[in-house]
């Protein structure tokens, strides 16, 4: 049994699919490797506080080793309270007729408690991970309500976009996965998203040269790019839904892990991707959180500056920033940024 200090997890919404689908892989050592033991706090609203118990349960008759204890609560100061990782997965979902005014509005109604608890009781080293959507602004609102927590340590989950993008490429070349490097997701997390190989590679070769072969030359591997590539890439959570008759859970719970893995372990193959707050970089207005491709050596994800960004990229760039920036002036309106 590891001797090593206990990492406090908190997950909200706990007791939903993706949480299920969460819990056993980090009790068992999938997000922070085989010798760091975890504690787990479950947040639920009162109306899935016994999914979660019942989960927490099922986590007890696991006998995993690294597991610590489990506490359920529906209070964000308890569930919040030493917290090390944070996993903000809980989100109202749009319901039949709502606007997206209402919809920003009843996530500003969960995300900023939810900062406003972390920055008062989380420990001081708190990382967190916004997977409920629209995941980029709910990761702002968290952050505003938590002033003295830096932006830097808040960030959305593009990580489930970036492994689709992955994903693609490799089953149009024949390859796996592992051979595919440094695909970027730009922008938001939402159908305007824009998944970028301009500097991937595939098996050490750039990919545009390797579609160009695959497709006959460069102009036909460009239209796959935008017109299958691209939109497929954006809307495979709706295509999910189609063939599934249910939203992406293990695909979205893997991306989380994997995401956090590598926040606080380091990238050791190339870029990823994540929703980061802006400093100004590729001309992202300061303050909103948008995708970018990311590196990190362990102490937190950084944009990878200074990439070429040919043109029909940055039109669909500017177009998801404006929406992200649309989505800021909504909340900025409601009065809780």
């Amino acid at each position: 049994m590891s001797t090593a200090a206990p990492t406090t997890i908190t997950i909200t919404g706990a007791g939903g699919q993706i949480g299920y689908a969460l819990l056993f892989r980090i009790a068992a050592g999938d997000m922070l490797g085989p010798d760091r033991p975890v504690r787990l706090r479950l947040l639920e609203i009162r109306q899935g506080l016994r999914a979660a118990e019942g989960a927490a349960l099922e986590l007890q008759d696991g006998a995993f080793e690294l597991l610590r204890d489990v506490e359920v609560t529906e209070d964000p100061a308890v569930a919040f309270d030493g917290c090390n990782i944070a996993l903000l997965v809980g989100a109202r979902p749009r319901g039949p007729g709502m606007e997206r005014a209402d919809l920003l509005a009843a996530n500003a109604g969960i995300f900023g408690p939810q900062g406003a608890a972390i920055a008062a009781h989380a420990a001081s080293d708190v990382r967190a991970v916004v997977v409920g959507n629209p995941a980029n602004t709910n990761a702002l609102i968290a952050s505003a309500a938590a002033p003295d927590v830096p932006a830097e340590r808040f960030a959305a989950l593009t990580r489930l976009d970036h492994n689709r993008a992955v994903g693609q490429l490799a089953e149009a070349i024949g390859v796996g996965v592992s051979a595919v490097r440094d695909v970027a997701i730009w922008g938001n997390h939402s159908a305007t998203q824009v998944p970028d190989v301009t500097h991937a590679t595939i098996d050490g070769a750039p990919a545009l040269d390797v579609l160009a072969a695959r497709f006959g030359d460069e102009d036909a591997a460009i239209r796959w790019l935008d017109d299958e590539f691209t939109p497929r890439v954006a809307k495979r959570g709706a295509e999910i839904i189609e063939v599934r008759g249910s939203s992406s859970v293990a695909s979205a719970a893997n991306a989380t892990i994997s995401h956090i893995r590598d926040d606080v372990e380091g990238t050791r193959l190339g870029w990823t991707s994540a929703a980061v707050v802006s400093h100004g970089e590729y001309g992202v207005p300061e303050g909103l959180f948008s995708s970018f491709p990311v590196r990190s050596d362990g102490s937190g994800y950084r944009i990878v500056e200074g990439l070429e960004v040919p043109a029909r990229i940055r039109r669909r760039l500017d177009a998801s920033v404006a929406e992200l920036a649309d989505e800021r002036e909504a909340v900025r309106a409601l009065g809780v940024i």
